[in-house]
């Protein structure tokens, strides 16, 4: 789970990042990632949801 918790941080901070980017810049390129980020994220907040219920019920 922590690796997990990890991962979720990382895309997190790469949203962040691209999606600043675009709003301070109006850089086409990184809202572009910023999106792909954000799906990435969702996948991953799923998964924790998943493990992290699992990890309740033990």
């Amino acid at each position: 789970m922590k690796e997990l918790i990890e991962k979720i941080n990382a895309g997190f901070e790469a949203f962040k990042n691209d999606a600043d980017l675009q709003n301070e810049k109006g850089n086409k390129a990184a809202g572009t990632r910023a999106r792909k980020a954000s799906l990435d994220l969702e996948k991953l907040l799923k998964e924790f949801r998943k493990v992290s219920l699992e990890e309740s019920k033990k």
